[in-house]
């Protein structure tokens, strides 16, 4: 993923994101008991929790739950962005805490040791409370991360074996992605006063491309285009083009989109139609992408979206704006 880097010489930059995520709303109050102004996380887990629940948290082990100071402690790059692929405590416990049985019930900010012990122990260590299927198997990797998790366990459960027309044979695929191409601004001119242009997506060896608006630096498209998503699936990739008829076409700015964000938070909370309206993951504008601002993932009326609005690059102006629709492949 693309995030603003951060190193321990900088506590400006990775702090900073690391608070962002503290001030929301959902991440105002304990994960676990849901005591006021949280000063705690699981770094791996990607919670935030009070300093009662905080000595639960250490006695599973690292392996399961590594806690550390919101404001004490010193964080790596990789503890950052495992608790802002996660996106805070609601999208956590929207999983961790998915189906509590009849009969039980969370604790609160004055339960007693034993309680916070029985249901933290319940939620993470046996994960009593998640489908069966998507059970974690606890990693001491660095990147370990819930959605990470998720993610893995997953796709395995998912992926379908398709043809390709390459030469690499079989293509596992996890999944599609709907993108409508919704419009573009201040594009650069490449004709006399104008320029005719057109998108080209580009995803593994896939390639799809929006007509052509003429005479148009402001053109708008909402143009739908579909792209099947491998396994291993990297940036989807875009370029824009100035159609000439009697010469090659001339490149107009390109942008990458980084697909991790919203299929590891689609893949994670499984069937979005069973979900209200939410927002389950974000991916950060920062120095090293073409975002323009944030671009959150969304669950809207059962369907995970997320609209893009992306700076060209390489060229002189101009901006694209997208709207992504994850597909799974059971639709």
């Amino acid at each position: 993923m693309s995030y603003q880097p951060s190193t321990l010489g900088r506590p400006s930059s990775g702090k900073r994101r690391l608070k962002d995520l503290l001030v929301q709303s959902d991440n105002r109050v304990c994960a676990d008991c849901g005591a006021p102004d949280p000063k705690w996380a699981s770094a791996n887990i990607g919670v935030f929790i009070c300093l009662k629940c905080c000595g639960v948290h250490r006695s599973l082990g690292t392996h399961i739950s590594k806690v550390l100071s919101v404001t004490l402690d010193e964080w790596s790059d990789d503890e950052i962005d495992a608790m802002v692929e996660v996106g805070g405590n609601a999208s956590a416990n929207s999983i961790y805490e998915a189906y509590i049985p009849e009969g039980i019930s969370k604790p609160g900010p004055e339960s007693s040791h034993d309680e916070r012990a029985k249901f933290i122990r319940s939620k993470y260590e046996v994960q009593e409370f998640l489908k069966p299927s998507l059970r974690i198997l606890s990693s001491t990797s660095k990147k370990s991360s819930l959605q990470a998790s998720f993610s893995r366990k997953i796709m395995d459960n998912f992926r379908v074996s398709s043809s390709s027309h390459n030469s690499e044979g079989m293509v596992e695929f996890i999944g599609l992605v709907k993108v409508k191409v919704v419009k573009g601004t201040n594009l650069a001119i490449r004709d006399m006063l104008t320029s005719d242009p057109y998108v080209i997506l580009t995803l593994g060896h896939q390639k799809v491309q929006t007509t052509v608006v003429r005479s148009n630096l402001n053109p708008v498209w909402n143009q739908e285009l579909m792209l099947s998503v491998p396994q291993q699936f990297g940036p989807l990739k875009l370029q824009v083009f100035d159609h000439d008829t009697f010469s090659a076409d001339d490149i107009m700015g390109e942008a990458e989109v980084d697909m991790q964000p919203m299929i590891t938070s689609a893949m994670a909370f499984g069937d979005a139609g069973m979900f209200g309206n939410m927002q389950i993951g974000k991916w950060l504008k920062s120095h090293d992408n073409a975002l323009i601002e944030d671009s959150t993932v969304n669950i809207v009326d059962g369907k995970v979206k997320q609209a893009v609005s992306l700076k060209l690059q390489n060229v002189e102006s101009g901006e694209l704006f997208l709207e992504l629709e994850w597909m799974p492949l059971e639709q």
